[in-house]
């Protein structure tokens, strides 16, 4: 297919006739193989660049030469995130998904908390109940560097342009991403998107009406009122909770220095340290809670968002952290996970303490607020 057939082709994942191109590609990259090898190769091997590297590169050419679709490689990664999750987490959890159609695309839309396993993990789960995985919405402030676009593309993840900042342009950038998702969910692909730009780094789970209305540029040019289109995305709603919030303390160092100083610049490198304290950290027991299609409360960007954040809020699974954090002395808490939760706290710098709690308690809150008997159920 030509460029100019293919619309998306600067937005859209790999297809599978350029998966072969791709692969190689990485294992042609230095800086990708160096990675492969500093965190899989013993340290005095890894530091020995040419022998690391000859290494590395034999072993990806071996599991890789095989491998000619998409499929192949969502497979290759469902073995890793296996690994990922048994290393990291205590469990992974699911509820709702029984109840969506496994012919069905949806659009699904979570909170955010973790660069790249909020949209895994949610694969994770389709995988498991043997749906397909979905289109993975990625900003281009994350593919600064060669190898992670590749990866990214590989994974079917499409990118939102975020760099574009002249208003004729971001148009354009919107209007083409509205028609890409539309296009995929009528081709019968899933889609993942976060709620809003960035992850909730104060716990604050919060839909950015912007978002929505972004997604009706491609409704408004085919005619259609807002919630008959919004209908027709089929949304799901997607709450996602970590017994222990990853990255805590350096979203907390990040909220720690705008209040200090009014603003933040993330350094060269920081995502995608990020992405790595991300999957590598223990995140105890995680829970997704899948909603369904929202059909109702859609008219407009604002109370659509509203009708998200109500969904995330109240189905959110609290852990034994949040009851503690937000004060709430009647929920039966084990004494292990209290002391748990203690010597994680113990590891925090004073000065950020008040953030990392803060993030903790803000969705019992936020549940108490809704349902406001929270704290009268035993845990």
């Amino acid at each position: 297919m030509s460029e100019l057939e293919d619309k998306y082709a600067d937005i859209r994942p790999y297809n599978d006739d350029e998966v072969a191109a791709s692969l190689a590609r990485l294992i042609n990259d230095n800086a990708f193989i160096d990675v492969i090898a500093k965190y899989n190769l013993p340290r005095f091997i890894s530091a020995m660049p040419f022998i690391a590297r000859t290494l590395v590169r034999s072993q990806l050419r071996k599991k890789w030469g095989k491998f000619t679709s998409v499929e192949d490689v969502q497979n290759e990664v469902a073995k890793y995130l296996d690994k990922l999750i048994k290393r990291t987490t205590s469990k992974v959890t699911f509820s709702g998904l029984d109840k969506l159609d496994p012919q069905q695309a949806y659009l699904f839309i979570s909170n955010h908390r973790d660069i790249v396993l909020d949209p895994a993990l949610v694969n994770w789960g389709l995988y498991q109940h043997k749906m397909k995985t979905v289109r993975i919405a990625i900003g281009d402030n994350l593919l600064q560097i060669p190898y992670i676009t590749e990866l990214m593309r590989l994974n079917k993840s499409f990118i939102v342009k975020r760099s574009a900042k002249a208003p004729k342009e971001m148009l354009k950038a919107l209007t083409q991403l509205s028609s890409y998702i539309y296009d995929s969910l009528t081709a019968g692909n899933s889609i993942w998107i976060a709620q809003k730009e960035g992850r909730a780094k104060d716990g604050f789970d919060q839909t950015d009406p912007a978002l929505l209305k972004m997604l009706q540029l491609n409704g408004r040019k085919q005619k259609k009122e807002f919630g008959e289109y919004i209908k027709e995305l089929k949304i799901v709603p997607v709450s996602i909770s970590y017994q222990y919030e990853p990255c805590a303390i350096s979203k907390a160092k990040e909220l720690y220095h705008k209040q200090q100083h009014g603003e933040y610049v993330k350094s060269e490198g920081e995502d995608i340290a990020s992405i790595v304290e991300g999957f590598s950290s223990a995140k105890g027991h995680v829970h997704l809670a899948f909603g369904q299609p929202v059909e109702s409360g859609c008219d407009d960007a604002d109370e659509l968002a509203q009708t998200i954040d109500k969904h995330i809020v109240e189905s959110f699974y609290l852990h034994p952290g949040n009851y503690i954090a937000g004060g709430c002395k009647q929920a039966v808490i084990d004494e292990p996970d209290t002391a748990t939760f203690e010597q994680r706290l113990a590891l925090v710098p004073e000065e950020l303490k008040p953030l990392v709690l803060a993030m903790y308690a803000k969705p019992f809150q936020r549940k108490t607020e809704i349902t406001n008997k929270v704290c009268e159920q035993s845990h």
